[in-house]
């Protein structure tokens, strides 16, 4: 099983990755959350790698951090969540953002994830409360409820949903977030930023 890998990034087009290691060109898929920490093209660089082996496919998935890596083998095991799914959910929410949606119990915040809805949402929360209970991570700033905003993200999902890839939602999103005061602001304001380039 390859689970680490450390070589030249020779080009990444989200969510693919291409690395040389030695000579050798390994193809993987990554989340968003951990191609915003790979260097430039040509540059070194080292992932943690889930190996998943199928009849027709050897697939290899990539991870700036080990718990990322760690909470995408629990999503795998959650019945319904596939890679592409695990993938999706590591692009829209943090870690720690995540792991205070299991334990909060917050449906509404992780079925703002693309391809989540409210059933396999439940199904998370359930299968992965004991799961995680052990997993320590630096949870970042508290969420809020439903009555309370993760603007941001739900700008970024807002974007996704219309039609955008992950990456130029977060782009366009963090080039008006400063300037921009609620989620339905920062929608506007993302989209007018695209239309601008």
């Amino acid at each position: 099983m390859i689970g680490y890998l450390h070589g030249r990034l020779v080009y990444k087009h989200p969510p693919n990755l291409l690395v040389d290691v030695n000579g050798v060109g390994y193809e993987l898929e990554a989340p968003m959350s951990a191609i915003y920490d790979l260097p430039d093209e040509g540059e070194t660089v080292s992932l943690f790698v889930h190996m998943l082996v199928r009849e027709d496919a050897q697939l290899l998935f990539g991870f700036s951090e080990l718990g990322q890596r760690e909470i995408f083998r629990i999503l795998l095991k959650v019945n319904g969540v596939g890679p592409k799914v695990g993938l999706a959910i590591l692009s829209t929410l943090s870690t720690g953002e995540l792991l205070q949606c299991i334990r909060n119990r917050n449906h509404a915040m992780l079925t703002r994830v693309p391809g989540i809805g409210k059933k396999t949402a439940e199904r998370m929360i359930l299968e992965m409360q004991d799961r995680l209970s052990l997993f320590q991570v630096d949870d970042g700033p508290e969420l809020l409820d439903d009555d309370g905003t993760s603007d941001y993200r739900d700008a970024v999902s807002a974007l996704i949903a219309l039609g955008f890839k992950a990456i130029e939602a977060e782009n366009a999103v963090a080039a008006v977030r400063e300037k921009s005061g609620s989620r339905d602001e920062l929608i506007k304001n993302a989209l007018a930023w695209v239309s601008e380039k």
